[in-house]
């Protein structure tokens, strides 16, 4: 099921992220990005919505006041820079309240808990196909086909990994870590942390610890699966 959303906030870099972590989450779809609780009023007169990402702490009418204007209103999120409106916000039933600076995989967390509110049975993950060189994933509700070769490392998010790939948007579908370890070649990839399984053809830096991409991501390597790295390491050094 696909929520429809609103974000609303009057600071124009926070709305900008949140517009940014509602489009790259699959089930959720920006109907608006608002600026102030009276441009989503006019929004919710003319359209019905799901959920809102609503700041508290707006000039004029606050997001709190504002849901407390609504007869019915659809499921919320609050987002501020202040923990002391957490209890207020829980009192007119926010389903959670996010603390700036937000996290995405925090966003991840909350928007999932607004989607169970509709259907609350666990959805089956997607089944993975794949062959030696490629590997087919519902991403989207598309079929997508993804270079084996092309993956930089996988990223376990909850109930989702997102498929990081070289030269190209990453893919986000619902598939279980375990099921992404079975599926890729056990003599090119690695699981090397809870949340992260890497490609270990595109592994050109080790730094104390952390696989380094692109000279910016930096993938721990955790202590439960430090000595197979390390072991590897040890077969291909000079």
């Amino acid at each position: 099921m696909i929520l429809k959303c609103l974000a609303i906030d009057d600071e124009p870099l926070a709305l900008k992220q949140m517009v940014s972590y509602i489009q790259q989450t699959p089930f959720l779809e920006l109907v608006r990005a608002c600026s102030s609780a009276f441009e989503a009023m006019e929004i919710l007169n003319e359209q019905s919505v799901d959920l809102m990402f609503v700041d508290i702490n707006m000039p004029g009418l606050s997001g709190m006041d504002f849901v407390k204007t609504l007869a019915n209103p659809p499921k919320i999120i609050f987002t501020t820079a202040y923990s002391e409106f957490a209890v207020e916000g829980f009192r007119v039933d926010a389903i959670d309240y996010l603390l700036k600076p937000i996290a995405y995989d925090h966003f991840l967390k909350a928007a999932s808990k607004a989607r169970e509110r509709f259907q609350p049975a666990k959805p089956a993950a997607e089944k993975l196909e794949s062959n030696d060189e490629s590997l087919f994933i519902k991403s989207e509700y598309k079929i997508v086909r993804i270079h084996i070769n092309d993956i930089q490392y996988v990223e376990g998010m909850r109930e989702y990994v997102r498929f990081h790939l070289v030269n190209e948007k990453p893919l986000m579908s619902l598939l279980s870590m375990k099921s992404v370890e079975e599926k890729l070649p056990a003599d090119q990839f690695m699981r090397v942390h809870r949340s992260y399984i890497v490609n270990l053809r595109q592994v050109s830096v080790v730094e104390r610890n952390r696989i380094i991409f692109d000279g910016l991501v930096r993938i721990p390597v955790s202590d439960q699966y430090k000595e197979k790295f390390q072991q590897y390491l040890d077969r291909n050094f000079l």
